[in-house]
């Protein structure tokens, strides 16, 4: 295992705050954008009155979308710390939210999380590797999450296998806290991770081999 220990890249330093604001809000805006749109192309064919023998397509493609939306919003309201009022979330609620986002994987959810309750970090840390790990796996494979309580912190453990199973190179920068050219909507969510982590007193590991991607964490209680 690797650790992602939560130190910059000196060549490279990290942005401004609002910098990495801009970057979280395009972010969550291109995951939100593609059911969004498909919504609207399904009312489209709707109203289009040369296209009503399509009205069944239209209907399908507006409900899937739809829930797609729907999931995506509730995941990233905690993913990304806008549910702020809660100190404690329920593992039960975290799987509904995290399954909601599997559903529009390929990779398929092995969810084995022994403790009932997460603090914030903590949550916020589970919900985002398992994300991470489900984009690890492009062509589909399976995603085994857990979290358990290990004396004073939580280990988290997100363990990533199937085929052509990869890791970005900006994700790994993200994690060590250092600055990346390129793609930042893959940076910015692993460099969210190390913040928050790093706030937290916590730690993020990764490592990447044939086939299967690994990232843990832990965190305080």
């Amino acid at each position: 295992m690797t650790e992602v220990p939560p130190t910059f890249d000196v060549a490279a330093p990290p942005p401004p705050t609002a910098q990495v604001a801009a970057y979280l809000a395009a972010r969550m805006c291109h995951d939100f954008i593609s059911p969004a749109s498909a919504i609207v192309s399904g009312l489209d064919l709707l109203e289009d009155p040369t296209a009503q023998d399509m009205r069944e397509e239209a209907m399908g493609l507006i409900a899937s979308s739809a829930r797609k939306l729907a999931d995506l919003l509730a995941f990233t309201r905690v993913a990304f710390g806008a549910s702020a009022s809660a100190d404690t979330f329920d593992a039960r609620e975290l799987e509904k939210l995290t399954r909601g986002v599997f559903a529009h994987m390929r990779a398929e959810l092995d969810w084995e999380v022994s403790v009932e309750g997460l603090n914030k970090p903590s949550a916020r840390a589970l919900l985002n590797l398992a994300q991470l790990g489900g984009a690890a796996l492009p062509t589909g494979g399976t995603t085994r999450v857990r979290a358990v309580n290990e004396g004073a912190s939580t280990a988290i453990a997100v363990d990533a296998i199937g085929p052509r199973a990869r890791l970005r190179p900006e994700v790994l920068a993200g994690l060590r806290g250092e600055s990346a050219e390129g793609l930042h909507g893959h940076w910015v969510q692993a460099y969210y991770v190390h913040l928050f982590l790093t706030d937290a007193g916590g730690r993020v590991f990764a490592d990447v081999n044939d086939e299967r991607v690994v990232f843990a964490a832990t965190v305080p209680l």
